[in-house]
């Protein structure tokens, strides 16, 4: 176990960045195809494909999930994604041609550079191209390279800087992992010693000025109310679900970004969770969605312990 979410077999991860524009993609793929579930509780989600994974629809299974920066535009990663798919011969069979499913969803961080250069489809097939069962970095990479923390002051000083992280655990056979970009407004706080690791500083930037503390009136600062920020994260397991129960697992892995992070899932947070079943283990769905809550909620305090200080940003290590 690397603590990743590859360590669910069939699950591989790959990223592509650019560090000097403040932004990247991460693609989750199964090449077996998952059965996929997604639940979005932000007001203001960017996605893609999301409606063919309800339990409703026919497609039975997703063989790759997307989380980028580049808000709207960020979508543009599937097409290349797609591309690099259908040249693997990765997707469901129409007789002239495969087709992949591609779902995703994609996270605010225009503000790092002005909005230039965006994660575009070249960004998306490079991502699919560094894919592997090993890959297990965090921070500054992917989907996590433009993230930051703390948006209640109204400008990008106010703010701390946000990642990628991923976690997992196995429990006997059963194994389910997580992956999240994290770029909310909200602290982002342990729940096991109290700390608050992230979140709006004040103004002398040495301290996290307090979320609640901010919208209760109790210090000064508080200028834009909700602005757009968004936490995006994948759920993988190798038990055995239905589109209905991987729907299930990924509501209740939203539960992890509730655990660590205050305020959430307000009109101006793109929140989204989805689950990748993609194995053949029984197990009961209560227990996975447990799991899966306590890996996203692992993930969520790894993306910000291994982010560093990027475009005048500081890193939570700068204001211990």
């Amino acid at each position: 176990m690397s603590g990743s979410i590859t360590d669910v077999p069939g699950i591989e991860v790959g990223h592509a960045q650019d560090l000097a524009g403040g932004t990247g993609c991460t693609v989750v793929l199964c090449r077996a195809g998952a059965v996929p579930g997604v639940d979005a509780r932000g007001g203001a989600p960017g996605t893609r494909e999301t409606d063919s994974l309800r339990p409703e629809n026919m497609a039975p299974v997703a063989h790759a999930f997307f989380l980028s920066g580049g808000s709207a535009y960020g979508l543009d990663c599937a097409g290349g994604i797609m591309r690099y798919l259908e040249e693997n011969k990765i997707g469901f069979n129409v007789g002239v041609m495969v087709v992949p499913i591609v779902a995703g969803a994609v996270l605010n961080d225009l503000g790092f550079t002005g909005g230039r250069p965006r994660p575009d489809a070249q960004m998306g097939y490079d991502a699919c191209r560094n894919a592997s069962s090993r890959e297990s970095r965090q921070g500054n990479v992917g989907a996590g390279t433009g993230a930051a923390i703390g948006r209640l002051a109204g400008n990008i000083k106010g703010m701390v800087k946000g990642g990628l992280g991923t976690a997992s655990v196995r429990v006997g056979e059963l194994v389910v992992g997580a992956i999240v970009a994290v770029n909310c407004n909200g602290d982002v706080t342990d729940p096991a010693t109290g700390e608050a690791l992230a979140g709006t500083l004040t103004a002398d930037r040495k301290r996290i000025a307090g979320a609640m503390r901010l919208v209760l009136g109790i210090v000064g600062g508080y200028k834009e109310g909700f602005p757009s920020n968004t936490t995006i994260g994948v759920v993988a397991t190798n038990a055995s679900l239905t589109k209905a129960t991987a729907t299930r697992v990924a509501m209740m892995g939203q539960d992890g970004y509730a655990r660590t992070i205050n305020p959430i899932h307000t009109l101006g947070d793109g929140d989204v969770s989805f689950c990748m079943g993609a194995g053949t283990l029984c197990a009961d769905v209560n227990t996975v969605g447990t799991l899966a809550a306590h890996v996203m909620a692992e993930a969520v305090l790894n993306a910000v312990k291994n982010a560093e200080t990027l475009l005048g940003v500081p890193c939570w290590r700068d204001i211990r």
